[in-house]
């Protein structure tokens, strides 16, 4: 079954204590994050797998998407819902031949139209642009202007998500823009109140003014 790409889109940080991480992101739930993805750049093989393992426990009780960073063939092993990818990782075809057509395949295409595309054309369900601000996750990253999301849903109809360096400051310009789903992990895990912040993050997608309906239906799709 797949699900929605829409709201709050938790992607957790490089943290070895998979307790501490799990009891976050039982908080982050809480407070309405839609989607997680487990992404840990630094952790070796065995700690992925029992990070993934638990944390898949606690997405599935919430009926919300699990989707691994990069690594298709742990998602395979975990029958994860997805995996995100990016530009150095596996392509989306091979993402989805590894994965069967009912789990969700995401794509990182920094700040290229092209990219996003041709992403759609293989099957991705979801594009995503950024760093849309200054991340201190990927320093370097190029940056997606705001511009590119309302160019985008023009000729897209993957929903769009936006990420790097998004905080509940400026969150707004970028949903009302046409992005469905902001990927946040700073902003969230550094708050004194997870809960609270992600409830703010939801607040703020039901406030914020989108684009017209006859454009925002062409990314809202609402089954990816």
């Amino acid at each position: 079954m797949k699900f929605n790409i829409s709201g709050l889109y938790l992607v957790t940080p490089d943290c070895d204590d998979t307790e501490k991480l799990c009891a976050q992101v039982k908080l982050a739930i809480s407070g309405g994050s839609a989607l997680v993805q487990y992404r840990h750049k630094t952790a070796d093989e065995a700690l992925r797998l029992e990070q993934g393992s638990a944390l898949l426990k606690i997405c599935r009780l919430a009926n919300i998407p699990l989707l691994i960073n990069d690594h298709v063939t742990l998602a395979a092993r975990l029958d994860a819902d997805g995996v995100h990818v990016g530009q150095h990782d596996a392509a989306v075809l091979d993402a989805r031949a590894a994965l069967g057509k009912d789990k969700i395949i995401g794509s990182s295409c920094y700040n290229q139209l092209a990219l996003a595309r041709q992403a759609q054309a293989d099957g991705a369900d979801y594009a995503a642009f950024g760093a849309c601000y200054p991340s201190p996750t990927k320093p370097h990253a190029p940056r997606a202007s705001v511009e590119l999301f309302t160019e985008a849903i023009q000729t897209l109809f993957i929903p769009l998500v936006g990420i790097g360096g998004i905080t509940l400051d400026n969150a707004s310009p970028l949903i009302a823009a046409g992005a469905q789903a902001l990927a946040v992990i700073s902003d969230v895990f550094q708050a004194p109140d997870i809960t609270a912040r992600c409830q703010a993050y939801q607040a703020l997608f039901a406030s914020t003014q989108l684009p017209p309906s006859d454009t925002i239906a062409k990314v809202a799709i609402a089954n990816v």
